[in-house]
């Protein structure tokens, strides 16, 4: 354990980072999750499950929760599948 106040400090604000962080990945892995699945199931809400998960990849980027390219590649990943599915005109 730190001695010095400011450690102690840095310390506090640094787990209260990480836990923000962490909460925030656990969201956008279930955006992109949600995405996959409905993308699997030719669902018709796959393309608006696809900005929400792309809104928060490019979010956690900005905000180096994750890196840019690594959004980048989730998201060209995401859009592969959504359009490989095939529509179901009903």
């Amino acid at each position: 354990m730190a001695n010095i106040k400011s450690a102690q400090k840095a310390i506090r604000s640094s787990r209260k980072r990480a836990e923000f962080n962490r909460s925030y990945k656990t969201s956008v892995r279930t955006a992109c999750k949600k995405v996959e699945v409905a993308a699997s199931k030719n669902d018709e809400k796959a393309p608006s499950l696809l900005q929400d998960a792309q809104s928060s990849l490019q979010k956690a980027a900005s905000k180096d929760i994750i890196k840019k390219k690594t959004a980048s590649r989730k998201i060209s990943r995401l859009t592969k599948k959504v359009n490989a599915a095939p529509t179901t005109l009903a």
